[in-house]
């Protein structure tokens, strides 16, 4: 074939293994911002109890800088992001880089998978609160001259709202959603109301119990007396307000 492409397989006979990492978005744009041979951040590997242990730290500079790419005082992204490690298993994957000038090149056989998510912090809470609000959809108001007559006529039920729940009654149990997806679903909530019940959470995140108490026992804890009994809320490390017990201690110190 006349026009088949050269690819430079230098990657293979040097050997090299990389590692296949999946970043935040917001991260992601954020090392865009370094110079050309600016640092982005750091990774430090250790063993803790015989398990290894990856965790990025993202530069200080970069976590200051703003949208434009110059430094915003409002804007302090978080800076520590562990590693979850998974295994590569069967599969056989590669990574290859083009560029204008260079042909494909084979960089290396992917030996490690893995995914860097941020430390919760008031920090990454302002991030999420930051990406939450440019998400809103901004209305428009429109004085109308005369009357609409070709609107849409309403239907007792949307065909995507039926499909919806052919495909609930025959899977017969909810699906497990990405922690991260669970984490920001249950920090969203919390930011709307301080007590739930886990009913309530069960409704709110659509996933199964034993999973979702798996994932609320890390960042809430539930309350065994008083008037909120046996209602949940966040820790005292997750929450953006301080209870009666907290705000009397600060003012006696």
């Amino acid at each position: 074939i006349s026009d088949m492409t050269e690819v430079n397989l230098n990657g293979v006979k040097q050997n090299k293994g990389v590692w296949l990492v999946k970043v935040p978005k917001y991260l992601s744009q954020q090392w865009d911002k370094a110079t050309d041979k600016g640092e982005v951040g750091k990774i430090a590997i250790g063993k803790k109890q015989g398990k290894t242990e990856v965790c990025f730290s993202l530069s200080k500079e970069l976590g200051a800088l703003g949208a434009e790419g110059e430094k915003d005082p409002s804007v302090e992204l978080p800076r520590d992001y562990p590693f979850t490690m998974h295994p590569v298993g069967g599969q056989t994957l590669a990574v290859f880089s083009q560029s204008d000038t260079d042909p494909i090149s084979l960089e290396g056989m992917v030996v490690h998978r893995a995914e860097c998510k941020p430390v919760v912090s008031d920090n990454y809470m302002k991030v999420k609160k930051r990406q939450m609000e440019f998400a809103k959809p901004q209305r428009l108001s429109q004085q109308l001259d005369k009357a609409i007559t070709n609107a849409f006529k309403p239907v007792a039920n949307h065909d995507f709202n039926v499909e919806y729940e052919k495909k609930k009654k025959s899977e017969g149990k909810m699906v497990r959603a990405e922690r991260q997806i669970v984490l920001d679903m249950l920090f969203s909530a919390f930011e709307k109301h301080q007590y739930y019940s886990f009913k309530d959470l069960v409704d709110i995140t659509k996933q199964p119990v034993t999973y979702l108490k798996e994932i609320l026992r890390d960042i809430a804890m539930c309350n065994r007396k008083g008037g909120h009994k046996s209602t949940w809320e966040l820790k005292p490390e997750y929450r953006h307000y301080q209870s009666p017990g907290e705000e009397e201690e600060t003012q006696n110190t």
